[in-house]
């Protein structure tokens, strides 16, 4: 995968000549292509949704879909903050409280939808020339997550990655966890899995994916879930576990991911 990635950033490269721009060689390679095909992915899904749609329910309960792109839009400024603190040394947080997040993704939810458009579009644009023009030293500086964890920088990229890919199914529309690259689906299932770890959540399942080279994840073997990988990251990120089998019959009950 890294020489892919590595291979076509030459190609790219010769292509576009030497007055071009790109990312440092300290950038998350990996992260920041999965980031940008989902932001990809997600405005597909968004062009697609109508002006009416998008004061319909999402997928995500409580949610409309206005609220899930604002969320989107605000994000991709929040992650914009913490760049430029990485880079300036100032602290720039995600937001200034959890009330202002919440209180910034309700008045944006309320934007005329060509607006609610734009603000997706802008700050996406806004957040990549960021990350093409941080500097080598600054993909490791330590910046501080809404959740409060210090993460170097370059976590940026994961970060965005999960926001556009899994919002894109929480949208509505035609969104699907089977169109997720499947190495983006095993980090995904290892994120889970972490976060729970961090709040020191014991979760007492072994995960079998029936299409992948691997289990991947294995907490405790008091119930047995079995699936495609798809399907099991949809379920623990609390998307549904329908087309999963449980070995005790019924699937538990697990924590939130986020």
């Amino acid at each position: 995968m890294a020489l892919d990635l590595e291979s076509a950033r030459r190609a790219l490269r010769e292509r576009q000549g030497s007055g071009a721009r790109y990312d440092s060689p300290s950038a998350p390679a990996r992260e920041l292509a999965w980031a940008r095909q989902g932001t990809a992915y997600f405005a597909r899904h968004l062009n697609e949704t109508t002006d009416e749609d998008l004061r319909q329910p999402s997928r995500l309960p409580g949610w409309s879909r206005a609220e899930v792109v604002a969320h989107v839009g605000y994000n991709a400024r929040a992650l914009t903050r913490l760049l430029t603190w990485a880079a300036t040394g100032t602290e720039h947080p995600m937001y200034a409280s959890a009330a202002h997040r919440a209180e910034e993704i309700a008045r944006g939810a309320t934007l005329p939808a060509r607006a609610l458009r734009h603000l997706v579009s802008h700050s996406t644009v806004h957040l990549d020339v960021e990350w093409r023009d941080l500097p080598d030293a600054a993909w490791n500086a330590p910046v501080r997550t809404a959740q409060g964890r210090t993460v170097p920088a370059r976590e940026t990229a994961w970060m965005r990655t999960r926001e556009v890919w899994v919002h894109s199914v929480d949208l509505g529309g035609g969104g699907r966890f089977d169109d997720f690259p499947p190495e983006f689906l095993d980090a995904l299932a290892a994120d889970v899995f972490q976060t729970w770890n961090r709040r020191g959540e014991d979760v007492p399942i072994h995960l079998v994916a029936v299409d992948r080279p691997a289990p991947h994840r294995t907490e405790g073997r008091q119930v047995t879930v079995t699936g495609r990988q798809a399907d099991l990251v949809r379920w623990l990120t609390g998307r549904g576990g329908h087309d999963l089998v449980s070995s005790s019959n019924r699937l538990p009950d697990i924590p939130s991911w986020l």
